[in-house]
């Protein structure tokens, strides 16, 4: 039997790169996950269920659709995020994310998160990642993921229409922004949940590799290979 070679990796060709933040580009799962059990034990909720729904999400959402009855969401909402701020121990880069973003022209990328800026600027130089000067977080926006207006916003901040834009994105609230946006969009890590049509999937970016060149007018124009 003949040997078959392995399929080329796939290319995208882009203008922009817009990055989520836990677990796309930081790994801060453990203390993510504590956090939420530790408001459900508190609340005698299911910490299972919360952590289902929670990843990628506002935590004020999150709070919004656990907490019980008459609970006061705001307060609620300000004490986790307080917890989030103060806990660093074991965030790190995915494999390969800092190396892809010193790749990537920094007119050409934007943060994307549900963490308000205070801990997105915690969490990203925890794990020892330059913040892109282009950062759209929790605080800036009025709808948070899955709805697309984080998404619109960066692609606007950035000066290219959706559809010039590549999404990496690790959770399905996330993901599903990113398509409502109409965007491209590949799914990094293992917590994606089922990937609809056309979205691509990496375990982390030890394999992408990035080439600019610029166009007539000066533009970047962004090889992403997988």
């Amino acid at each position: 039997m003949d040997n078959l070679a392995p399929p080329a990796a796939p290319t995208l060709v882009c203008r922009a790169v817009l990055f989520d933040m836990d677990g796309t580009l930081v790994d801060s799962t453990l203390i993510v996950e504590q956090v939420w059990h530790e408001f459900a034990l508190h609340y005698g909720l299911d910490s299972t269920e919360i952590l289902r729904t929670s990843h990628g999400v506002q935590s004020i959402d999150t709070v919004r659709r656990f907490a019980p009855p008459g609970a006061d969401v705001a307060a609620l909402t300000a004490e986790i995020d307080a917890m989030e701020r103060v806990r660093t121990e074991g965030i790190v880069p995915l494999p390969g994310a800092a190396e892809l973003l010193r790749s990537l022209p920094g007119n050409a990328v934007a943060l994307v998160t549900s963490a308000d800026r205070i801990l997105a600027d915690i969490r990203m130089e925890a794990a020892g990642l330059a913040m892109p000067a282009t950062a759209v977080t929790a605080d800036l926006i009025t709808r948070g993921k899955p709805h697309p207006e984080g998404y619109l916003r960066a692609a606007e901040l950035l000066g290219v229409q959706p559809e010039q834009a590549v999404v990496f994105e690790d959770a399905p609230a996330g993901i599903a922004a990113a398509l409502a946006a109409g965007i491209r969009t590949v799914a990094v890590g293992p917590n994606t949940g089922p990937l609809p049509d056309g979205v691509l999937h990496i375990d982390d970016y030890s394999s992408v590799r990035a080439s600019v060149e610029p166009d007539a007018a000066g533009s970047p124009t962004i090889s992403l290979r997988l």
